[in-house]
């Protein structure tokens, strides 16, 4: 398994513990865990772009 794969499996076990945990309705469970597996996934991408960009 290569590094995304990994960080998209890791933010899918995450944000669907977050999502269980931190909201009460069924509902918004899915749109919590949604919002943070789509802002775990956005700030990987954001901070690989800024890692090479240092070192390019």
């Amino acid at each position: 398994m290569t590094h995304f794969p990994a960080v998209l499996l890791f933010a899918l076990c995450i944000s669907v513990v977050f999502g269980i945990t931190q909201r009460a309705e069924p509902k918004m469970m899915i749109r919590f865990g949604a919002y943070c597996f789509a802002l775990f996934v956005g700030s990987v991408i954001v901070i690989s772009w800024l890692m090479w960009a240092i070192k390019h």
